[in-house]
Order: C-alpha cells, then structure tokens, then sequence
C-alpha cells in the first residue's frame, strides 16, 4: 500500500528524534520551511529511551521561542506514532499541510 502525503512535506530521516535540536529545527525556518513536524516513536516505546521525550520538551522550547519573535508556535509540532501507523502519518502530514496553509507563509527571510 502506498501511502500519499502532501509534496511539500521535506522528510529528514534522522537515528531518533532525540538528535533533532532546537537550533535544527531554527535553520529549517531559516532555509525557508513555513512549519516543522517532528514524528518519533510512541512515548515509552524509544529504541534509544528517551529520545523521544527530549525531542517534545525541544519542539516545546522551540514554540517558545518562536512566540517569542513574533511568530505563531502553531508552525512547530511534534507527533508520537508507531511504524506501523503509516496512514495515521499520511493524515498528520496533511494536517500540518493544512495549518500551515491556514497561517500563511513564515515572516522569516532566509
């Protein structure tokens, strides 16, 4: 079963959501992203233990920051699936897809 998604989803295959930090997640805006989705493993369920709980308190930290400047945090977010929930990403990709239509392009200039 293929699985679509929207185009203009950029996926970046990382070992754990754990690597992804907050100055990552910054230079995507940078590059001209209009939002960020992180997906990692169900809570609980970290192959590395708590990757994925470093990873939500980072996304957090980051909509902070981007309230901070101004922007809507609603462009950061982080979503716990499983591998086998292949639809339920294809779903929060179109969602996130979705939101970020709704706001509009990010002010950030690259």
């Amino acid at each position: 079963m293929r699985l679509s998604y929207p185009t203009n989803i950029k996926i970046v295959k990382v070992p754990c959501t754990g690597r992804v930090d907050v100055l990552t997640m910054l230079k995507a805006f940078e590059a001209g992203a209009d939002g960020v989705c992180v997906a990692g493993c169900l809570e609980g369920e970290c192959h590395f233990l708590k990757g994925n709980l470093r990873a939500r308190k980072r996304v957090m930290y980051l909509k902070q920051l981007l309230q901070e400047l101004g922007i809507e945090p609603e462009r950061a977010a982080i979503y716990n699936l499983s591998s086998a929930q292949g639809q339920r990403f294809a779903q929060i990709a179109q969602d996130m897809t979705d939101i970020i239509r709704a706001l509009g392009p990010t002010p950030v200039k690259g």
